[in-house]
């Protein structure tokens, strides 16, 4: 079998089986893709004929065109689990990267801004058209659930309860409820009722937030659209999307939210992914006390 149908099998593996989601699916074929062309190029070779050496070859090859760590460590995660499948569904008869072991990252823990840099960016959308009704209610959405950005542009009308003042975040096979705060309820009422009829381009539209096409919004856009803002609000800190989740929980944590609630807002499986808010918590501390103490 070819490595063009090999990569073929395995993406239609993650998407209708495993049910992983489109960002993880783009990723690995991302990821296989380049090792594909690596394989070809480099080895004038195929998948089947790879060895262990040549992976950790290819390996040292990212490290030497300035790969991150985690970038390597990912793109291994990649191929294991496709040469795993290959192998358990009786595609290739060997799994040349069983053995081999990543490089441990280095911890970094993540970028969040200060509530007086949240406040600065939520104010940035000017209200004066549709586009700035739109833009306040997804930044605010954004920081009051601390949702991920494909699940925001993933929201459904439906999915937002403004009475009961909460949104319901769906991830691949599960639901989570998340309350929204007042002024997230106000942006989101004045976008829904009087500004997003105006937008969509059909009355079967479903999406929450659509662009100026009338249709759903897409990462690449929201991306664009907080980096403008960012620009705008003349922030320095590298501002992504997920910056505003990371705030979110942190924020919680500094105010008093126990671990298991904000796990369970965030869409965390396992409490570990949790717990590094609370290191982030300790770290400002310590920075808080070193600047401010005066035998510090």
């Amino acid at each position: 079998m070819s490595d063009a149908a090999l990569l073929e099998k395995y993406e239609t593996y993650l998407r209708d089986e495993k049910k992983s989601s489109e960002n993880t699916v783009s990723s690995y074929m991302r990821d296989l893709k380049q090792f594909a062309s690596y394989v070809g190029t480099n080895l004038d070779s195929s998948f089947a004929e790879v060895a262990e050496s040549d992976i950790a070859n290819y390996m040292s090859w990212m490290k030497n065109a300035g790969k991150s760590t985690a970038t390597v460590s990912r793109s291994l995660a990649s191929i294991k689990g496709f040469y795993s499948h290959c192998v358990m569904s009786g595609l290739l008869a060997k799994n040349p990267a069983a053995k081999i072991s990543p490089d441990k990252a280095a911890h970094k823990l993540p970028q969040i801004l200060t509530n007086k840099e949240v406040e600065l960016l939520l104010s940035q959308p000017e209200r004066n058209d549709a586009k700035g009704y739109r833009d306040c209610a997804m930044l605010e959405t954004l920081y009051a659930t601390g949702i991920r950005v494909s699940e925001l542009i993933d929201l459904n009308v439906d999915d937002v309860n403004l009475t009961a003042g909460l949104i319901t975040c769906h991830s691949k096979d599960k639901s989570r409820a998340i309350p929204l705060y007042p002024a997230a309820i106000h942006a989101l009422t004045e976008y829904i009722r009087f500004v997003r009829p105006q937008m969509i381009a059909s009355e079967d539209e479903q999406s929450l937030f659509v662009n100026v096409s009338g249709e759903r919004m897409s990462r690449q856009g929201f991306w664009k659209l907080i980096k403008s803002y960012q620009a705008k609000a003349g922030i320095e800190k590298p501002i992504t999307p997920h910056t505003l989740r990371h705030s979110f929980a942190t924020h919680l944590l500094e105010n008093g939210a126990d671990l298991r609630s904000i796990q369970e807002m965030l869409g965390h499986a396992d409490i570990s992914s949790t717990q590094i808010y609370s290191q982030l918590v300790k770290k400002q501390l310590t920075d808080v006390y070193n600047k401010a103490h005066p035998r510090a």
